[in-house]
């Protein structure tokens, strides 16, 4: 065999459409739903079939790149594969921004036009048995590596299509390494595992992008073997390590507006599952009054999260949920006094940093005054 001939990267329209003609007819890819690594293999193929013979690592690029295109996000999918990369935002096809390191930064990488934007989406949620169209203009979707993404379409976005992925990093954190990064000092940490151990009901609070979700996952990990816990979630995005431990997920309606399954729902079914603990992956509306009922038939250790920037700003978040479930403002703070024991913070230093600011124990109101909080622990400098 003659030895290996260096062949440029194909450049011309006419061979690219060759191949994506070869990858289309490709018949294991026409046996069900292509993921990536499928279309990788038959990007693959269609270049040996087409006679092209390349370098490894020029052979690597160039399927990456085709598979990109044909079956994951096109030119955003590399910022996907970025370890360092946390969230990739796009602000209509042409303007495409990161988070790393808690700094937001803008990317050369763009779309060439809103449909291009629109097909690269409905690429990766039509496996999922999810649409996206003017009648069904948005869309949650939970991708294969576990990525959440959210897309919103024109009416409701002037300027073009929306498109937001979290990403979750593949080995979440132990508590030394928060503890040296300084996210979660020794000291904090050391409260928030004996309240585990108490089984208090905590409630994980922070704005967006600030680590609940990781928190909760780490404060799941300390719960012990012989308890039963059972999550809620709108999607799977909490790393549950406790050994048993049973997931429920929310359900959107279908194009009839038929067949939604609230987290409301799911609460209210956790409580005939024989839990110890429910887990709530975040209250924002009335399924806060199911959470509290569980609490008041002697579920206790439950955990939620919640969007609040400190304890007391949390407090009232929560009682405002409590009337917009119906409770009376007298009986949704009696109930949340005797249902939550702490709540836990989370904040960005200047330079992008997250961690936990503080730890609050929650206290009964006085007469018919609101609740409070005192601080058992509070972050007085990052470093």
């Amino acid at each position: 065999m003659s030895a290996m001939r260096q062949t440029p990267l194909p450049e011309g329209e006419a061979q690219l459409a060759r191949v994506r003609r070869r990858v289309a007819d490709d018949a294991e890819l026409a046996a069900g739903p292509a993921s990536l690594a499928a279309v990788r293999s038959a990007v693959a193929r269609a270049l040996r079939d087409e006679g092209l013979v390349l370098a490894p690592d020029a052979l690597a690029e160039l399927t990456r790149e085709l598979a990109d295109a044909l079956a994951g996000l096109g030119p955003i999918q590399p910022l996907l594969r970025d370890p360092a990369v946390t969230d990739v935002m796009v602000n209509g096809p042409h303007e495409v921004w990161v988070e790393r390191a808690g700094r937001l930064a803008r990317r050369p990488e763009r779309f060439p036009d809103a449909a291009a934007l629109l097909e690269a989406v409905r690429r990766v949620i039509g496996p999922l048995g999810l649409r996206l169209d003017r009648a069904q203009p948005f869309v949650d979707a939970r991708l294969p590596d576990g990525s959440r993404l959210h897309a919103l379409l024109p009416p409701l976005a002037p300027a073009g299509p929306l498109v937001t992925i979290r990403k979750f990093g593949a080995a979440p954190p132990d508590w030394d390494g928060l503890a040296s990064s300084g996210s979660v000092p020794a000291e904090a940490a050391a409260l928030l595992r004996a309240a585990v151990a108490e089984r208090r009901a905590l409630v994980v609070c922070g704005r967006t992008g600030t680590g609940k979700t990781t928190l909760l996952g780490l404060l799941l990990g300390e719960v012990g073997d012989d308890e039963r816990v059972v999550v809620i979630e709108d999607a799977a995005e909490l790393r549950a390590a406790c050994p048993h431990v049973v997931r429920l997920e929310t359900r959107p309606p279908n194009a009839e507006r038929a067949g939604e399954v609230t987290l409301r729902d799911l609460v209210r079914q956790a409580l005939r599952m024989r839990p110890e603990r429910i887990v709530v992956g975040e209250v924002r509306g009335v399924e806060l009054a199911e959470v509290l009922t569980a609490l008041a038939t002697g579920h206790e250790g439950c955990m939620t999260t919640l969007h609040a920037r400190a304890a007391d700003e949390a407090l009232v978040r929560l009682e405002s949920l409590a009337l917009l479930a119906g409770l009376p403002l007298a009986a949704a703070r009696s109930q949340l006094a005797v249902a939550l024991d702490l709540l836990v913070v989370l904040g960005r230093s200047p330079d992008g940093r997250r961690g936990v600011t503080q730890i609050a124990e929650v206290e009964a109101p006085t007469g018919s005054g609101p609740l409070t909080a005192r601080d058992l622990w509070r972050r007085e400098r990052w470093g």
